[in-house]
């Protein structure tokens, strides 16, 4: 029987991003997917040009339709354009007791479109992050949500997943692709100890889709049954040779290859290092 998940995001015209993406990775993992659309967006890879969102009580029953019939061991969440789609996705999580949650905290799009009204990323800490298993930030998302001024090195990084952690997620993974470094670290907090991988910077336009994509692998991996470790490791090193074999579609950010075979094993190439008090 195949494992379930259930993704709750907007859709991309474009396919590279959102719930295609979403899909595609499900697919990919031998996962079936399934799905609640928050949003209808007018996108390819040169940028998003219109936002239609989908009524509060349509998203509460989609997420319901499933889950009382393919009963989703995961989920996880994208884009969700306002606050009040914010509320009612966390309400629903709750009544429904969906588990495995992994929040991809989605603010703005690749291309630099905003996908969350301004006013949306307080509701995001208040009511989603004590929902999630797992809460996976990019540098500028993670310091909005952890209300520092800005996360631009690995110690603001570790500092930013911890105030995750303490504001209810259960885990942090604060990714590091807007490092100006050649070499990209991604650092995950679990509440008690920090893990950290490295993955050469490639130099690629391709990395529209990045975020949804490695989030739903990771939804994936839970679906499965494997640990967090092992989910965020295969998820990470997913997206790292999707990009480097990325199609070369579109003449702006392009997707990703979604093709790509998930590593047969865990990737466990990983360091450990216990938590330290921090300044920040």
């Amino acid at each position: 029987m195949f494992p379930v998940a259930l993704t709750i995001a907007g859709s991309d015209s474009g396919g590279g991003a959102g719930i295609q993406a979403d899909l595609k990775t499900f697919h990919a993992f031998g996962v079936f997917g399934t799905s609640a659309i928050t949003a209808i967006t007018v996108q390819n890879t040169r940028g998003v040009f219109g936002v239609h969102t989908v009524p509060e009580p349509i998203v509460r029953e989609q997420i319901h339709a499933v889950v009382e019939d393919l009963h989703p061991a995961a989920c996880k969440t994208g884009m969700l354009a306002t606050a009040g789609l914010v509320e009612t996705v966390a309400a629903t999580i709750r009544e429904t007791g969906l588990s495995n949650y992994v929040l991809d905290p989605v603010m703005v799009a690749t291309s630099g479109d905003r996908l969350l009204a301004a006013d949306a990323a307080s509701a995001v800490a208040r009511h989603l992050l004590p929902l999630a298993t797992l809460v996976t930030p990019n540098l500028p998302e993670a310091a909005i949500l952890a209300g520092m001024r800005v996360v631009e090195d690995e110690a603001g990084m570790r500092a930013a997943a911890e105030r995750l952690v303490a504001l209810g997620a259960r885990a942090a993974l604060v990714k590091g692709g807007h490092l100006s470094s050649d070499v990209l670290v991604d650092v995950l907090f679990d509440g008690r100890e920090f893990h950290r991988w490295e993955h050469p910077r490639l130099d690629s336009t391709s990395t529209h889709g990045t975020g949804c994509t490695l989030s739903a692998a990771v939804a994936a991996g839970l679906a499965q049954g494997h640990d967090l470790l092992e989910a965020v490791g295969a998820a990470l090193d997913f997206v790292h040779r999707a990009i480097a074999q990325a199609p070369g579609l579109g003449t702006g950010h392009g997707p990703l290859n979604h093709f790509v075979a998930p590593a047969a094993e865990a990737v466990t190439t990983v360091q450990r290092f216990s938590s330290q008090p921090t300044n920040r």
